[in-house]
């Protein structure tokens, strides 16, 4: 992975050409920037929120020019790349409205305790049509076959859920596709990105939407279920396929775990400390859930190991939270509820710390987490993980196989995600790292990345161009992105 990170040498520093004759008179020669075989004359990026810009929770415009599809076309330029239209919003703010009213929030910010949202209103009016066409086509929440779903532009459907208000700003027609709006200006590259969304909604709902491997029905589909990898593979493959039809060269990336991302890793699944009193008084409470196990046990509905997986004992110093699991035994018929501890394998979202620990309607003896079980949204239990990985691995076989099928260069978004997310990334003087808010890669929100980190995704597929199409596109100095947005920005 060190080749993915570091600067070339040749390229982003250059040689040293020594003259023999004169030991003191050398020179630093750069080698010229190339596009080798490819074409960046008219570049076009497809993709999501990451295309975007998306960060801190919304979509603003000093976000969007950190882009990473933004930050390669500035250095595609070197190598005969023309302009890069982006849709910009219309303030730093973040946040849409419809007809005056705010249908998404502005941005949030540190303010040295934690991630508060800005408090001015949003002045992005979504019914504020923009025209012509736009090289970044990158749309936040866009899922793998809302690339081709015509009227995902459409402004009449956004009230109702179904289209996309970020696209609606855009889109050429109310019928037309974000594909086809792509194809309109006969591109000679293109990046796609695409595929996050297809899990991560299923993720961060904690496991509330539907897995629908099965349904090749995509119009049946809800904002958080996961897509059926035959959908997806279908989608990608005529993605593929019609973009590079006129001789377009481009560039594709599998996509990581998404639960690998600081929204999932950021909550322990054992934040609460207990006292012996305190841990006491609440065996006693769910003494009679332990009874009714073992009684299930006995009248054979339940083996012995989930008989010991769903039972509950609280202990003096940290405990793992209760949880409510739809995937045990269902007993509500004996009156006995599919409650259990949470274990490492669960993943809290980060949403989850704002109600831990938390009173029900100030009620004391009523503890979100201890006493009162979280619900199934705050938690995506190990099962859950698994359905997630299931999805993604799918999707990631696809993407290797169309990326050979029409010779493609090819980014691996997973093992660099893998890598920020154990050991870092060192350069230079600095260590990124997937912690939230301190470790550089991610913004606030705990899904999308920061300045900093868009900028390494950039270098990412930089080089994996440079190596795909014998280009020599000069790399970003990441120490000069910034890994968080202040509060006033201009």
């Amino acid at each position: 992975m060190k080749n993915n990170i570091k600067i070339i040498m040749l390229v982003a520093l250059g040689f040293v050409a020594c003259d023999n004759n004169n030991d003191d008179d050398s020179a630093v020669v750069e080698v010229p920037v190339t596009p080798g075989s490819a074409v960046f004359t008219n570049y076009v990026a497809l993709g999501d929120s990451f295309a975007a810009g998306y960060s801190d929770g919304a979509l603003f415009i000093t976000g969007q020019e950190g882009a990473y599809v933004n930050i390669m076309a500035q250095q595609f330029m070197a190598a005969g790349g023309g302009d890069f239209k982006t849709p910009f919003t219309n303030d730093n703010n973040g946040g849409l409205l419809l007809q005056g009213n705010v249908i998404a929030g502005t941005r949030v910010y540190f303010n040295g305790a934690g991630p508060v949202a800005i408090a001015d209103l949003p002045t992005t009016e979504i019914t504020n049509h923009l025209s012509g066409s736009f090289n970044n086509l990158g749309v936040p929440g866009a899922k793998s076959y809302h690339l081709v779903a015509p009227g995902y532009g459409n402004l009449a459907g956004v009230p109702v859920g179904k289209a996309n208000p970020y696209y609606a700003r855009f889109a050429t027609s109310p019928s037309t596709t974000i594909l086809a709006d792509a194809l309109m200006q006969n591109p000679t590259f293109f990046s796609l990105f695409i595929g996050g969304n297809d899990v991560l909604g299923f993720a961060t709902s904690g496991g509330d939407g539907v897995n629908q491997t099965g349904n090749f029905d995509p119009s049946t589909y809800g904002a958080s279920d996961i897509t059926d990898p035959n959908v997806f593979a279908n989608v990608y493959n005529g993605l593929a396929q019609q973009l590079t039809a006129n001789g377009a060269k481009g560039v594709v990336a599998n996509l990581p775990y998404v639960t690998a991302l600081p929204y999932f890793t950021t909550v322990p699944y054992n934040p609460l400390p207990l006292t012996a009193e305190v841990a006491g008084m609440l065996n006693t409470g769910y003494a009679q859930y332990n009874g009714g196990l073992q009684f299930a046990q006995s009248q054979g509905l339940l083996t012995a190991a989930e008989v010991t997986k769903r039972t509950i004992k609280f202990v003096t110093g940290k405990n793992a939270v209760v949880i409510v699991d739809s995937y045990l035994t269902n007993l509500s018929a004996y009156g006995i509820p599919s409650y259990r501890q949470a274990t490492k394998a669960d993943l809290l979202v980060l949403t989850s710390q704002t109600i831990i620990g938390t009173a029900v309607d100030g009620n004391p003896t009523l503890v979100n987490g201890a006493s009162v079980p979280l619900a199934d949204k705050w938690v995506l239990t190990d099962s859950e993980v698994n359905e997630v990985k299931i999805a993604t691995d799918a999707y990631n076989n696809t993407i290797v196989e169309v990326a050979a099928k029409y010779d493609l260069a090819f980014i691996d978004t997973k093992k660099i995600m893998t890598q920020l997310s154990t050991s870092g990334i060192r350069f230079g003087n600095y260590q990124m790292t997937a912690a939230y808010a301190t470790g550089g890669a991610f913004s606030l929100d705990g899904v999308h990345p920061s300045e900093r980190g868009y900028a390494l995704i950039a270098n990412l597929f930089i080089d994996g161009i440079n190596t795909k199409y014998g280009s020599t596109l000069r790399q970003v100095d990441l120490a000069k992105y910034q890994i968080q947005y202040q509060k006033a920005l201009p």
